[in-house]
C-alpha cells in the first residue's frame, strides 16, 4: 500500500477531520436517541416542566449538531479523497505510460480499467470501509456506555450484540463475498477491453466482417459481469437482512436485560433506543467488509503499477537544446510478446543533427519500431539509442519525464485527437503558440485551408478521435500537432496517410525539403516524393539494408529498386 499511501499521505490531516467530524455524529446520533427516549418517557409520567427543560433543549442541540457534523464529514471526507484521486491519477497515468513503453503488449482495456475503475475503487476504500469502520467501534463503545449507566446486564448484552452485528457479521459477509467481489472484478475489466475494442475498431471490425463477433464477445462480458453483480447484490441483501434481524433481537434482548436488572420503564427505553443506534452504527462494517473485497483486488492492482520502478533520472540532467540533434542506434534489438522474429534485430544507424531521412520498406519490416525506439515508446531489450551523444533519460530535467520526450516528438500511429476544438488539440504540443506559429504549422501540413473551411474555424469542436473530420482532415491535424511542436527531434510515422497520392507526395515532399527544424526521421510507404530526402534507410525483417540517396538506389538493384518498380506498376 506504499503506493496508495503516497497519494493519501498529504490528504490525511482532511481524512482525520472526517473522521473525527463522523464519529461526532454517530456520537450525537446516539445522544438524540438517548435523551428524546428518556424525554418521552419520563414526560409521560408529567412532571414539572423545569425538570424536562434541560433534554428539550440537548435534544433540539444534538439534532442540530447531527446535521452539521454529518455535512463536514461528507465535505472533509469526500475533498480529501477526491484530492487523493486526483493525485492517485497522475501517478497511475505516469506509471502506466512507463510500463507501456517497457511492455508495448499492454491492452488498452487494461490500461483503461487502472486509470478509472481501480483507482475510483480507492475512492470507496476510504469512504465505504475507512470512514465507516472507525465510526462504528467508537458508536459501539459508547452505546455499551450508556446502556452500562441504566443497567449493567443491559449493558453486556449490547457488548455481546454490538460484536456479533459488527466484526462477525462483517467477518461473514467477507467470506460470502469474496468470490463474488473476484468475478465482478475481473468481469469489469474484461467488459472494459471488449467494449474498447468495439467502440474504437468499429471501423475496422466492419471491413472485415468481424463487428458481429467482436460485439457477441463484449455482449457476452456484460452478461458475465450481470450475473457476477447480482450474485453479491443477493449476499448483500442477505448481509443486509441477518443485520435487521440482529438489530430487533438485540434490542428486545437490552430491553428484556434492563427490566430483569432493576430498570424502570424510563431506563428500559434509554437502553433499549440506544441499543438500536448502537447496533445499526455497527452494521455498516458488513458493508464495508464487503465492499473491501471487492475493492481490494483493484486497489492490489494499482499497487502493482505504482510499484514497477520508475524509469531512472539522470544524475547531472542535460539541458533540452533549441537546435537538432544526431540521433543514433547501437545494436538495437526490439521483440514483441508472441510476436515470433524480433520487430528490430541489431539496428545500428547513425542520422547526422538536421538530416532528413526517410525510412521505408515492406510492411511488417520494422519502419514504425525504429521510430517507436527513437522516440521512447518501445524500450530495447538490446543496445541503446542516443540522442545528442545522450541517453534520452539524460534530457529528463528538460522534459519532467526522464524519458527524452522533451527532445523527440511527432506523429505515431497511435496519435490521438482529442474531444475540444482544433485550437486546443493543436496547442497541446505547445500551449504557448502564437496564431502566427499555429498558422504557421497548419500552412505546412496543407491544414490551412481545412481550418479556414470550418464553420468555427480554429474553435470548431472536433469529436474523440477526430469525429466530425474526414480521415484525411484528421491526419493533418495531427501532422499541424507535430510540427508545431519543432523538438529537436521530429518523427513521422506516415504523415500523409489517409491523404490522395497527389497531396500526400506534395506534404511529404516539403516536409523533406523545408530548411530549418529539427532533425527528421520519416517513415512512408510512397517513394516518389523522396528524391528530397538526404538519405533514405531501407527495412527488411528487422534490419537497415540499405542506404543512399534515392537516385543511387534505384539504380542499382536491390530492395529499394524492387519497391520503387511496384510503385510505378501500381500506377
Amino acid at each position: 500500500m506504499k503506493g496508495v499511501w503516497g497519494a493519501v499521505r498529504p490528504h490525511a490531516v482532511r481524512l482525520v477531520v472526517a473522521a473525527l467530524a463522523g464519529v461526532a455524529a454517530e456520537v450525537c446520533g446516539l445522544a438524540l436517541v438517548a435523551t428524546a427516549a428518556w424525554l418521552i418517557a419520563r414526560a409521560s409520567q408529567r412532571p414539572e416542566l423545569a425538570v424536562l427543560s434541560v433534554a428539550i433543549v440537548a435534544v433540539r442541540g444534538f439534532a442540530l449538531a447531527k446535521g452539521s457534523l454529518r455535512y463536514a464529514e461528507r465535505l472533509a471526507g469526500h475533498d480529501a479523497t477526491l484530492r487523493a484521486l486526483a493525485e492517485l491519477r497522475g501517478r497511475v497515468f505516469d506509471a502506466l505510460a512507463a510500463r507501456r513503453r517497457a511492455e508495448p503488449g499492454l491492452r488498452d482495456g487494461g490500461a483503461l480499467t487502472r486509470m478509472v475503475s481501480d483507482v475510483e475503487a480507492v475512492q470507496d476504500l476510504l469512504l465505504r470501509c475507512v470512514l465507516p469502520g472507525v465510526a462504528a467501534v467508537v458508536c459501539g463503545v459508547v452505546g455499551v456506555a450508556v446502556c452500562g449507566l441504566v443497567a449493567p446486564g443491559a449493558a453486556v448484552v449490547l457488548a455481546v450484540g454490538v460484536l456479533v452485528a459488527g466484526p462477525v457479521l462483517a467477518v461473514v459477509a467477507a467470506g460470502a463475498a469474496g468470490r463474488a467481489a473476484a468475478r465482478v472484478a475481473a468481469g469489469r475489466e474484461e467488459l472494459a477491453v471488449r467494449a474498447l475494442d468495439v467502440l474504437e475498431g468499429a471501423a475496422d471490425l466492419k471491413v472485415f466482417g468481424a463487428d458481429g463477433r467482436f460485439a457477441a464477445a463484449a455482449g457476452d462480458a456484460a452478461a458475465g459481469l450481470r450475473r457476477a453483480e447480482r450474485a453479491a447484490a443477493r449476499v448483500s441483501a442477505l448481509v443486509a437482512g441477518a443485520g435487521v434481524a440482529v438489530q430487533g433481537c438485540v434490542v428486545a434482548a437490552v430491553v428484556w436485560a434492563a427490566l430483569r436488572g432493576g430498570a424502570d420503564q424510563v431506563g428500559a427505553a434509554v437502553a433499549g433506543l440506544s441499543a438500536l443506534v448502537a447496533v445499526e452504527a455497527a452494521l455498516p462494517l458488513a458493508a464495508a467488509a464487503q465492499r473491501l473485497r471487492e475493492v481490494r483486488p483493484a486497489v492490489r492492482r494499482v499497487e502493482s503499477v505504482l510499484a514497477a520502478p520508475p524509469p531512472p533520472r539522470p544524475v547531472r540532467p542535460v539541458a533540452v537544446p533549441r537546435g537538432p540533434l544526431a540521433v543514433e542506434l547501437l545494436g538495437v534489438r526490439v521483440s514483441y510478446a508472441g510476436g515470433g522474429r524480433a520487430a528490430l534485430d541489431g539496428v545500428d544507424l547513425r542520422v547526422e543533427r538536421g538530416r532528413r531521412v526517410a525510412v521505408v520498406g515492406a510492411s511488417g519490416a520494422g519502419k514504425s519500431t525504429l521510430l517507436a525506439a527513437v522516440a521512447g515508446e518501445v524500450a530495447p531489450e538490446a543496445g541503446a539509442v542516443l540522442i545528442g551523444g545522450h541517453d534520452p533519460s539524460a534530457y529528463g530535467a528538460g522534459d519532467g519525464h526522464g524519458d527524452g520526450r522533451g527532445v523527440v516528438r511527432g506523429l505515431m500511429q497511435d496519435a490521438h485527437v482529442f474531444a475540444g476544438s482544433v485550437r486546443a488539440n493543436l496547442l497541446l504540443a505547445r500551449p504557448d503558440a502564437s496564431e502566427g506559429e499555429l498558422e504557421a504549422a497548419a500552412r505546412r501540413a496543407r491544414f490551412l485551408e481545412v481550418v479556414e473551411a470550418l464553420p468555427g474555424g480554429w474553435d470548431t469542436p472536433v469529436g474523440t478521435g477526430g469525429h466530425g473530420l474526414s480521415g484525411g482532415q484528421r491526419q493533418r491535424l495531427l501532422l499541424a500537432r507535430a510540427l508545431l511542436a519543432d523538438p529537436p527531434v521530429l518523427v513521422l510515422d506516415e504523415p500523409a496517410e489517409a491523404l490522395d497520392p497527389v497531396t500526400a507526395d506534395a506534404v511529404t515532399r516539403d516536409l523533406l525539403a523545408a530548411p530549418g527544424g529539427g532533425t527528421l526521421l520519416l517513415v512512408t510507404h510512397r517513394l516518389a516524393a523522396l528524391g528530397a530526402a538526404d538519405e533514405v534507410v531501407v527495412m527488411d525483417r528487422g534490419r537497415v539494408v540499405q542506404r543512399g540517396r534515392h537516385d543511387e538506389l534505384v539504380a542499382v538493384p536491390g530492395p529499394y529498386r524492387d519497391l520503387w518498380d511496384a510503385e510505378l506498376l501500381a500506377a
